[in-house]
């Protein structure tokens, strides 16, 4: 005697097979899944369906009579395609989210430096010579206080007052590196 399936209006028999593949077979596709995709709920879910697609597309394959049971197949299917999802993420580029892009920090482009070097150069030209030669052995050539006294011939706190005031001369005619000067 055959058994005679009822299926709810509308729905149709490849429908049918799927649900109840989904129910037979939905709990270890998703586990496994779920291993292969270090834990990603949402990835694993989503593998399980696509996992049941493929199943839809090749009838045969769930109807062969060489096998006692589906689940090899689509145990097979669902690894293949977590092999390849994971293979297409490490090929393109990683994702950020929004946080990560506002606190990125903003680097000013070359055309931005050069402006700002003209201006500075500029600048510097407005000081004195002795300002000038203090803030280039100072802050340009990297010498320290004591060097920069020992080259110059003055004492240190005379170094030290003459880079202050011409600071404060380049904050003056420099307003928008303001920040940057202290």
């Amino acid at each position: 005697m055959t058994a005679v399936t009822t299926l709810a209006p509308g729905t149709t028999t490849a429908e049918h097979e799927l649900a109840a593949l989904q129910r037979e077979h939905g709990r270890p596709l998703f586990a496994l899944l779920l291993r292969l995709c270090d834990g990603d709920r949402q990835r694993a879910e989503d593998l399980v369906q696509e996992t049941l697609v493929r199943a839809w597309q090749h009838p045969e394959a769930l109807r062969a009579d060489a096998f006692e049971s589906v689940r090899p197949w689509l145990l097979t299917v669902a690894r293949r395609l977590a092999i390849d999802a994971r293979r297409a993420r490490r090929a393109r580029p990683a994702e950020v989210g929004d946080a990560v892009l506002d606190n990125a920090r903003v680097c000013a482009d070359h055309a931005e430096r050069s402006a700002a070097t003209v201006d500075v150069r500029e600048a510097v030209k407005t000081l004195t010579p002795e300002h000038r030669e203090v803030l280039v052995l100072v802050y340009f050539q990297g010498a320290s206080v004591a060097e920069a006294a020992q080259t110059l011939g003055i004492p240190p706190g005379t170094v030290k007052s003459r880079a202050y005031y011409a600071l404060r001369a380049l904050r003056r005619v420099l307003p928008g590196y303001a920040a940057d000067l202290r």
